[in-house]
């Protein structure tokens, strides 16, 4: 995204030590405790509307397994925040562009300065983007019914096929992205990428899923399609980039 604000980015990258050089620079910690009520509330409303039959202590759990410091760390090594924090002279030298807890508390001050620069929607889509591959491969669990689950169900008693997926991937093998289309009846139906081969997949299918249940005038937000549930008219137009 895009900052209107650039103050506001900068601070969000400014850590304490930067701070004790610079006296007229305000850190990142305000932004952080933001950041951190911004992404909890994002990621348990999307999982309160895209998984509406799971128990409140598996939410809870899945909620756990993606807000934590070591999740947020790896989000903010994948976005490139190190190279870009402020940080004192010392805290440079002994290695803090790549310490877990001070990536973890940037990127939420991240997050919380793209809520300030543009409100709801814009720290939604940003959360989202960053975050829903995870959620997406969580939730995919023992017993879970994950979107791959879900779209296999769904071609079957409507195709009566299964999808297949084309993969490829891009990068160094220290960062690889994978993106993934599925695919039904010979036509695109979904898009979606990620870290691994599963997220991959799993953005793919779900874009798929709620295509599907779209055109068949479902909406997908509401409670979910039971096993013999009959949806009618199918149709598609072009999947668009998860």
């Amino acid at each position: 995204m895009r900052f209107r604000d650039q103050g506001l980015l900068g601070r969000a990258l400014a850590h304490r030590s930067y701070c004790a050089e610079h006296p007229d620079t305000v850190s990142n910690e305000r932004l952080e405790f933001l950041g951190d009520a911004v992404l909890g509330l994002v990621v348990t409303d999307y999982m309160f509307r895209e998984y509406p039959e799971m128990p409140e202590g598996e939410l809870a759990k899945l909620r756990a397994s993606v807000v934590n410091s070591e999740v947020l760390a790896e989000v903010a090594i994948e976005s490139q925040l190190g190279p870009a924090l402020l940080l004192g002279k010392g805290e440079d030298a002994s290695g803090g562009r790549t310490k877990a807890s001070i990536l973890a508390d940037a990127m939420e001050a991240v997050i919380g300065a793209a809520y300030l620069d543009g409100g709801w929607e814009t720290a939604r889509a940003l959360v989202l983007r960053l975050f829903e591959p995870r959620i997406i491969e969580g939730a995919a669990g023992p017993g879970g019914r994950d979107y791959k689950t879900r779209l296999q169900e769904l071609a079957a008693r409507r195709f009566d096929q299964l999808p297949r997926y084309q993969l490829r991937h891009e990068g160094p093998d220290h960062s690889r992205r994978f993106y993934a289309t599925v695919m039904l009846q010979g036509k695109p139906w979904g898009t979606g990428e990620g870290r691994s081969k599963k997220q991959a997949e799993q953005g793919a299918a779900r874009m798929a899923w709620r295509r599907l249940l779209e055109r068949d005038g479902v909406e997908p937000d509401g409670p979910e399609i039971s096993e013999g549930t009959e949806v009618v008219a199918l149709g598609g137009n072009d999947a668009g980039a998860t």
